[in-house]
């Protein structure tokens, strides 16, 4: 059965691997020191990906990488201290709202759906609001698909000496970052992305002294990661019910990145996969969102052809019904859907949903190659 479920073509939840699978046929207690030994070896394991083993900590975070970004504000960011939010699609949106929530000041800058925000202007946004404390950016905003210039953000915040706060739910894993060379004060991802496990639980790797200073601050108790990062130190414990299974299946995923050549060798397949799928959507007419210099190897937003028989729910309805998923588009501008790069997929996988695109066209009765998207400066201005 397992062998006949559709292809997520998705920036996770994402098709998984078997033995994935199989490492969640066992049940473990919460308490027992087995468990409490795999969440460790999890933990080590995700600070070495980061280059953070001397400088900062991990803490693993209950629920969806939604709840530990919100736990990583909530824990890190004080209620007077000011907060910069660069935003070019729904997931910096999305932190700005957490923020309001939070009753948490911030500023933003805002590049619409297409552009990424760069160093220089960061660097004038700093120096015309010194009181900006942090600077919160999303390393792939998957809603467009754009990877966006951490580097340069980074060393920004450094000369400015301004936090940076990275995002990089489906980014870590396959794109090479060193929290301790960047520098980074914390780095949020989660367990279904890049690394190739299964959703239940999100992680923070933060700068050591930064969380030591952080107790009393969070506004939650279940999101507190300074308690639950003490807790961990003294008892090696989750502090609430923590996602057994799931973290079972994360440690084989960690063990099979680390077979397939770690960072460096996950990064080299998504690439691949991004440059087939690319090459064969344009030759079937369809235009990428975003030049090629921002296409980032996690997903990519394509243009919905202007043609009167393109419908996306049965242009979705026809791809899935030849074994894959694929994600409506999360755009405010524009008509457009997403085709992931990242989990279980091969060349074999690339070229198939290349094939079961074409077919899809067919079947709505469009020509081939399609018709361009019908464009305007007016529908590619963000609001």
């Amino acid at each position: 059965m397992i062998e006949k479920d559709p292809y997520l073509l998705t920036p996770g939840p994402l098709t998984t691997s078997l033995t994935v699978k199989q490492a969640m046929l066992r049940d473990w207690g919460s308490w027992d020191g087995d468990f409490n030994g795999m969440t460790a070896q999890v933990c080590q394991r995700l600070l070495e990906a980061a280059g953070g083993e001397k400088s900062h900590v991990c803490v693993p975070m209950q629920g969806s990488g939604t709840f530990a970004v919100e736990a990583v504000l909530g824990t890190l960011v004080a209620p007077d201290s000011h907060t910069l939010v660069l935003m070019n699609g729904a997931y910096g949106k999305r932190i700005g709202q957490i923020l309001d929530y939070l009753d948490r000041p911030y500023l933003s800058i805002d590049k619409g759906d297409y552009e990424p925000p760069r160093g220089d202007e960061v660097a004038a946004f700093l120096s015309a609001h010194p009181e900006v404390a942090q600077v919160v950016v999303v390393h792939c905003e998957t809603s467009s698909g754009i990877l966006n210039p951490i580097e340069e953000i980074a060393a920004v915040c450094e000369r400015a000496g301004t936090r940076l706060i990275i995002d990089s739910m489906s980014a870590f894993g396959a794109l090479p970052v060193n929290v301790a060379a960047l520098p980074c004060a914390a780095l949020v991802s989660s367990a279904n992305k890049c690394f190739e496990g299964v959703p239940g639980f999100g992680f923070a790797i933060i700068e050591r002294s930064l969380l030591e200073g952080a107790q009393g601050r969070c506004h939650s108790l279940s999101l507190d990661l300074y308690k639950q990062w003490r807790y961990m130190e003294k008892n090696g414990q989750w502090r609430y019910t923590p996602p057994t299974h799931v973290v079972a299946a994360f440690l084989q995923a960690l063990k099979e990145h680390e077979a397939e050549g770690g960072v460096a060798g996950r990064l080299a397949r998504y690439t691949r996969n991004r440059d087939r799928l690319v090459a064969g959507m344009r030759e079937l007419g369809f235009e990428t969102l975003l030049a090629d210099e921002w296409l980032s190897p996690i997903i990519t937003t394509f243009l919905s052809p202007s043609a009167s028989t393109f419908d996306f729910r049965q242009f979705y309805d026809e791809i899935k019904h030849q074994g894959f998923v694929i994600y409506p588009g999360k755009l405010t501008v524009t008509d457009s859907f997403r085709i992931g790069c990242i989990g279980q997929l091969f060349d074999e996988q690339i070229d198939d949903v290349i094939t079961a695109v074409a077919n899809a066209c067919k079947n709505m009765k469009l020509t081939l190659p399609v018709p361009p998207p019908v464009l305007t400066p007016d529908n590619l201005k963000s609001d």
